[in-house]
């Protein structure tokens, strides 16, 4: 089986710290056919010497360096100029499983109906061996895509899919741009496949963009991505008026907890004095 080239992309902004760990993992892969495409999107601290140090000692390791724009615009200029077949991106404070690439690339290679390839994670506080969650995501078309995304932003996928949908949203700049990425692609007939075996490890932090997103974002997030794929919710609307409506319970259950809690209770027994001599 042809060995193909495989593109790691690794936006940088912040992560200079956690860059090492990700890049050793890159040059840990059992699986040799790849370059390692690390961009710098305008980051202030010292991603630009860090990765130097990479370049100079692997020549598959590659540097570009860009103003700042966001996650999807990184990535897109990561992509732009590598030369691989197969794309996968790596945010810089995450890790790779050695394995990653011989066990997901020859599915690719195996399927041309295939378009990502994906596999189970492990999340972690400080260091790989402190896990905290498992994720064990399920199907194969964007059906399991439509309300929550199930695939990991570091899968592996064909670079004729990314041509194909115009790359990541770069309006996208609070998180979500890597499902609606996916729902992009499927949309059109592809499928993609998760393989069974905890092939990556993801980094939590108490602050991140990820949960920046979760806590502020995912409202306006989900809104962008029905809008811009209407025909496809149009196409489901019983289900996304269901899932609509199933938020909706969820979030009234939240406010009665709230409400219920006796703190809240003071608060508004204090607030009465207050607003009475406001008035």
């Amino acid at each position: 089986m042809m060995s193909e080239l495989v593109s790691i992309i690794v936006p940088c902004y912040n992560h200079a710290q956690f860059l090492d760990e990700a890049l050793q993992s890159v040059l840990n892969q059992t699986y040799n056919n790849w370059e390692c495409i690390i961009v710098n999107d305008g980051s202030p601290d010292n991603t630009k010497e860090v990765a130097s140090r990479w370049c100079k000692n692997d020549n598959r390791f590659l540097y570009l360096e860009k103003q700042n724009g966001g996650l999807s615009s990184a990535r897109n200029a990561g992509i732009t100029i590598s030369k691989g077949k197969y794309i996968l991106p790596l945010d810089a404070d995450d890790i790779l499983h050695e394995s990653y690439l011989s066990k997901l690339v020859p599915e690719l290679n195996q399927d041309k109906t295939l378009a990502i390839v994906s596999c189970y994670s492990k999340f972690f506080l400080k260091n790989k061996e402190n896990i905290i969650h498992e994720l064990k995501p399920v199907g194969t078309t964007y059906h399991a895509l439509l309300f929550e995304n199930c695939l990991i932003a570091t899968s592996l996928y064909r670079k004729v899919c990314w041509e194909e949908v115009g790359g990541y949203d770069e309006n996208m700049k609070h998180g979500f741009e890597d499902w609606e990425f996916w729902i992009a692609i499927t949309k059109s007939g592809w499928t993609f496949k998760v393989v069974e075996a905890f092939l990556f490890f993801y980094r939590k932090q108490k602050q991140s963009m990820l949960i920046d997103t979760l806590q502020n974002h995912r409202i306006s997030n989900m809104e962008y991505v029905f809008k811009k794929h209407k025909d496809l919710y149009l196409k489901h609307h019983d289900n996304t008026i269901d899932y609509l409506l199933y938020l909706l319970k969820e979030n009234e259950k939240t406010t009665s907890k709230i409400k219920n809690k006796s703190t809240y209770k003071i608060v508004k027994i204090l607030e009465k004095p207050l607003n009475l001599f406001k008035k």
